[in-house]
């Protein structure tokens, strides 16, 4: 088997792993009813990570406030770190570490839901955004690799891909991302 073959094939077990899991149906349909119940009183959901999770967790977002498949309303969800010069200027005045616990503590209400997205479940600023998620009474998701780092024990429904490399992580995320956005617009705007 060639190397390119071999890393689809490391993909496909990875979300096989998934598949053969039962529990893995059942959080993700949890996942997508509390981001239904909340976005249809009225709330918000907030999404946050660093680097490729930070575009995977803008991706979703997109998915969301945009559309998916159907041509429906928009759905009030943002990526935290969208707005540059919030994000420059905080992480120069007070720190990286509270980028996204500043923004949420401002801008996040109860009822609300945050994506936090962090492969090692390990990245301060994700578990900062997870402790004011707390106070504010804000559900927090976490998307995480299979070890679920300090966010295994802090998050409301735990996401954790059963693998522990980065890209493998990732491309099981959106796939977990792609598919609440389908069963929420399911929800929230099923076509008779």
């Amino acid at each position: 088997m060639n190397k390119i073959n071999s890393l689809i094939e490391a993909s496909i077990n990875t979300k096989l792993k998934m598949a053969n899991d039962p529990t893995w149906s059942e959080r993700i349909e949890k996942a997508a009813s509390i981001v239904s119940a909340s976005l249809k009183n009225g709330h918000k959901i907030w999404f946050c990570g660093n680097g490729g999770s930070a575009a995977d967790a803008q991706h979703i977002a997109a998915e969301l406030s945009g559309r998916f498949y159907q041509d429906r309303e928009p759905l009030p969800a943002e990526a935290l770190h969208v707005n540059t010069s919030y994000l420059t200027a905080v992480a120069n005045d007070y720190g990286y570490d509270v980028v996204y616990s500043r923004l949420l503590r401002g801008v996040g209400g109860k009822g609300d839901i945050l994506f936090a997205i962090s492969t090692s479940g390990n990245s301060i600023n994700i578990i900062n955004a997870i402790e004011v998620a707390h106070e504010k009474g804000i559900t927090v998701i976490g998307m995480t690799g299979e070890p679920g780092g300090k966010m295994k024990t802090l998050c409301d429904i735990l996401l954790n891909v059963p693998s522990t490399d980065t890209p493998r992580i990732q491309e099981s995320h959106i796939l977990i991302g792609h598919i609440i956005c389908q069963l929420v617009e399911e929800t929230l705007f099923s076509q008779a």
